[in-house]
Parts: C-alpha cells; structure tokens; sequence
C-alpha cells in the first residue's frame, strides 16, 4: 500500500529558497518560480550544481544494477526486513511521511509501502538508482539530491527517516522529523561481508560502528533499539563479481585474479539497525 493523496513535503533546493514545492503537471515548483521537471522515468532531480562533486555523481549504473541482481536473489535482504519490521511496529497513522535517505534501488521504501500506508519518499545521489527506484516503485517519490547538504524536506514533516547503510546527516534528520518521529538507521556490523574483505584486503579486519553512530547522533536523538541482523549466502562466481561492484570494491585491480579464480565463497551479511528516538527540546528556564 501507499499513500498519496496529500502534496508531499518536498522544498525547493536551489540556495537559499528552501520554500514548499507544490506538482504542477510535469513538475514540482516553488512559490519563487524555481522549476524541476519530472524525468521521463518518474523521479525529480532536485540536485544543484554546488551539491555536485562529479558530473555522475553517486552509485553508478553498474553498482545499481549489481545491488538490484543481488536483492533480487534475496541476498542482503535480513536488515531490509528488520527494518520492515522495525517501522511497522511503529503503529504510524496512515499517509504517515517516510523518507529514506540514500535509498537506492527502493527495496526498503518498497517492502515498506507494501506493509504499510504511507507516503514514501525516497532520496539518493545518484540518478541511475532513482531511476530504477521509479520504475520498480512506481507509487512512491523519487528523489535525485545530495543528502549530505540540506535535504529537499519541509521542516517538522517527517514520521520517520531511514538510512540504510547509507548517509546520514543528524542535523537534518532532526529538522525534517516530527516530534515524536523516529530515525531508523542501519550500519555494517563487525562481521559485515567479512570473508569479502579478507580476500580482497588480504586481512579481515572488523570494525564496530555503533558508538560512532551514537555519538554522532546524541545531541538530538537517544538511542531506543538496538539489534543484529545476520545472514550468510554461498555466492557463486557471478554474484561475487555483483558483490564487489556493488560494494565499491569491484574496481580495485589487485583483487582481480583472486576473485576472478574464485568459484564460491560463504559470505556472512551483517548489520547493526539502531531506533533513535527524537529528543524532546530542552526545558526552557
């Protein structure tokens, strides 16, 4: 299910304006006049220029479409599920505001939507996951921008934000949520893709995440859940070659000629998922 009949809470990202956008046909526009037409494919990009750091920024197509063939196989798909279950205990009222920041190819938005009635919107650099976000999810928002600057939400509009495995930006996800909203996060956990790393690092070094997390996110949300998700695949040829692009990890050179000798590897996919909980203003004296 998904819920649309209300405007979304989008704002205008051109510097400075910050003002509602409203959809007018094609394309959302702001009181101000700025315009963002609607792609062809069914997302909107809102990125500006200054938001830019390459002239294809984020995911490129190959490491999307390597993560798409991965989930769709059902591979990585246990903190997704987590999630799933994480927000729909949440009791949101219907058309409640989702947003995922980083999200990809849609997976979670997506088994959200079909688990609850909710506005989804869903945010990532890159267009080519947009893209294919829109046209897996075609109910739900779609949006090309960078969520490491001001991100393209009213203030005070959001129920819950999600970032899974992606960026995160405290200070934002406080001014766009509720009171009372939640931020659903997931990093990689210690074990996290662990055999991976070792056959392409040469040692498989595990590195705990969560206190970093915690910290970054304290001066405006307190930690509520913390749980673990594992599961573990013995990936084939293919699916390792997907893995490392998809990971970032495809490219590098002297990985190469191990993985390409490789013809299955058992593969443990690990997350820590964290519920933070808004945190209520200071009294005023």
């Amino acid at each position: 299910m998904n819920a649309r009949t209300a405007a979304p809470p989008l704002s205008c990202t051109v510097r400075a304006c910050g003002q509602p956008l409203t959809r007018r046909g094609g394309a959302y526009a702001c009181p101000r006049g700025h315009t963002f037409d609607i792609a062809r494919r069914g997302y909107v990009n809102l990125l500006q220029p200054q938001d830019r750091k390459s002239r294809t920024p984020g995911d490129a197509r190959m490491a999307v479409e390597a993560r798409a063939t991965l989930l769709s196989a059902g591979v990585g798909l246990a903190v997704v599920d987590e999630l799933v279950r994480r927000v729909a205990a949440m009791g949101l009222q219907p058309g409640a505001v989702v947003v995922d920041l980083g999200s990809g190819t849609g997976d979670a938005l997506g088994a959200l939507a079909a688990a609850a009635s909710i506005m989804g919107i869903g945010i990532d650099l890159s267009a080519a996951a947009a893209e294919e976000a829109a046209r897996r999810f075609p109910g739900l928002i779609w949006i090309v921008a960078n969520a490491d600057r001001r991100l393209p939400i009213l203030e005070r509009s959001a129920d819950v934000v999600l970032s899974l495995h992606g960026r995160r930006n405290p200070i934002e996800c406080a001014r766009v949520l509720k009171p009372g909203g939640r931020l659903v996060i997931a990093v990689p956990a210690p074990g996290d893709l662990v055999e991976l790393r070792e056959l392409v690092q040469g040692a498989a070094v595990e590195r705990d995440r969560v206190d970093a997390a915690i910290a970054a996110h304290a001066p405006s949300f307190d930690l509520e859940e913390r749980v673990t998700t594992h599961e573990s695949h013995r990936l084939g040829h293919e699916d390792l070659v997907a893995l490392l692009r998809a990971t970032y990890r495809g490219a590098r050179a002297s990985a190469a000629g191990r993985v390409e000798a490789l013809t299955s590897l058992e593969v443990t996919f690990a997350s820590d998922v964290l519920v933070f909980a808004l945190a209520a203003p200071p009294a005023r004296s």
